[in-house]
């Protein structure tokens, strides 16, 4: 091993353990036995720890990673992410106060427990969360992959992908296992000033190192890389005009019935705070343009990269000190498990809820069985990771789509009284089916549209007619969702 690969492992080990230090001091004082305190950190998170807790779910391992290996490859279709996340977030106004009303009034946990409410049935909320997980799991493993290729990278290869996967799942674990929601906020808190601090650095470095300044770098991409600043981009047309705008849109409705999104919500002190977020967070995904215009900016400098998504790391590998590389490494390791801690934790609440804390026995076991569920998913997309690497990540094209396939169930369901139980299962289960089989046949793109877009405008359809047949209008009380709630009551 080198001495500046020590040097590196050093800064970035430190950072780890920093993590883990924060994220266990989180959860002192925390009662023990109630799940409200560990999986939406007690309803009690103020603007500052949401806005942080939030961004950090929204800026992964694919912000600071594959964004720019998206770029480097298809160009700047790659700001899709802005823009669907500048949607989300302007959605997230009305939709957050929304369900953090309805779910403060009931003592509800998550969109499992939402759903289940709302209709009165509970096989439906059980129903919601395995299908939830299914389309969660390959995020998480997609963590997992990142954080072992920033650790490979920023330590000279003297790391190996093993080591620095299992890393990834025992530092996740510590913190969320301990402290939950609230622990997730506190890591964010150092992950977030560390991703700022380190894509200013790059973006200054990188256009002054390499390009003399950022008006001869953009001179090169605009007279050398024209195909990389117009759609479909320089791979084909598959990434066009259509593809962007069905993207953008479909992301943008995703983001706020996303289980980890509806997790930020929840855990909000009030209904105000998530507007006051809803205003502000937009504002930090100017981040996003970093990477995305590195990306190109590194087909100059690293050209003929076989793992795109480390043009980012690649590019300034050689050149940065072994210290500021250990720094920039600990940005992208936090921006991996930041977001995987809340995965898990999402996952284990649901199941909590509303599988097997179902029986009277398990009620003031809940906390416990969440907890149990979230190591075993951890455990078993480690495994994964080591056992097929690659099924997984070709599953997660599939992720974003099928969530969208919760959103008549999760948001439309307490605007419209008369959807209907039929309705809305009938709806998810077709508009499922048609995002499964247009992926696994290889038409997504489906004429140049997002496959998840089709099979939502499905859903909504069979929902709307289904409603229609078998119409039921639930009980006022289970929709009235007041301005100001008193405190909960504990479902």
């Amino acid at each position: 091993m080198t001495g500046g690969a020590v040097v590196s492992i050093t800064i970035l080990a430190a950072f780890m353990v920093a993590a883990c230090v924060l994220g266990i001091r989180a959860g002192q004082g925390q009662d023990k036995a109630d799940l409200a305190q560990w999986s939406i950190g007690g309803r009690s998170l103020g603007i500052v720890m949401t806005l942080v807790l939030m961004a950090g779910e929204t800026y992964t391992s694919f912000s600071y990673l594959g964004a720019a290996g998206w770029s480097y490859t298809y160009g700047l279709s790659g700001l899709y992410v802005v823009a669907y996340l500048s949607i989300g977030m302007a959605a997230s106004y009305l939709v957050g106060p929304l369900l953090w009303n309805y779910a403060h009034r009931h003592g509800l946990h998550n969109i499992s427990d939402l759903v289940a409410h709302r209709f009165a049935a509970p096989w439906l909320g059980a129903l919601l969360a395995v299908v939830a997980t299914i389309f969660l799991l390959p995020y998480i493993q997609l963590q997992i992959t990142g954080m072992g290729a920033v650790v490979t990278s920023v330590s000279y290869g003297a790391i190996g992908l093993g080591l620095a996967y299992l890393v990834a799942f025992l530092i996740s674990e510590i913190f969320i296992l301990s402290s939950g929601l609230r622990g997730s906020a506190w890591v964010s808190v150092l992950k977030d000033i560390t991703v700022v601090l380190t894509l200013a650095l790059v973006f200054v470095y990188v256009p002054l190192k390499f390009f003399g300044g950022y008006g001869p770098m953009l001179h090169r991409i605009t007279t050398e890389r024209p195909a990389w600043l117009t759609l479909p981009g320089p791979a084909g047309d598959t990434y066009g005009m259509a593809w962007f705008i069905s993207t953008a849109l479909l992301n943008g409705a995703v983001y706020s019935v996303l289980p980890t999104t509806v997790a930020g919500f929840l855990g909000a002190r009030s209904a105000h705070t998530l507007r006051r977020n809803a205003l502000i967070l937009p504002f930090y995904q100017v981040l996003l343009f970093v990477p995305v215009l590195l990306g190109v900016a590194a087909t100059f400098v690293v050209p003929g990269l076989k793992n795109s998504n480390l043009a980012m790391f690649e590019m300034i590998r050689a050149e940065l000190p072994p210290w500021l590389l250990g720094v920039v490494g600990a940005a992208g390791a936090l921006s991996s498990i930041v977001p995987m801690a809340v995965f898990m934790l999402v996952i284990g609440t649901m199941w909590s809820r509303s599988i097997l804390g179902r029986h009277a026995g398990a009620a003031g076991r809940q906390r416990h069985l969440a907890q149990l569920v979230t190591l075993a998913v951890g455990v078993v997309a480690l495994a994964m990771t080591f056992l097929f690497p690659n099924v997984l990540v070709r599953l997660s094209v599939l992720s974003y789509e099928g969530l969208a396939q919760l959103l008549p169930l999760v948001v439309i369901s307490l605007l419209w009284r008369r959807m209907s139980l039929a309705g809305g299962t009938a709806g998810m289960l077709v508009g499922i089916l048609i995002v499964v089989v247009l992926v696994a046949t290889g038409h997504d793109p489906w004429f140049g549209i997002n496959a998840g877009a089709v099979g939502l405008v499905a859903n909504l359809a069979v929902t709307w007619v289904a409603s229609l047949i078998w119409p039921a209008d639930p009980p006022a009380e289970r929709l009235a969702v007041p301005e100001t709630v008193g405190a909960p009551v504990h479902a």
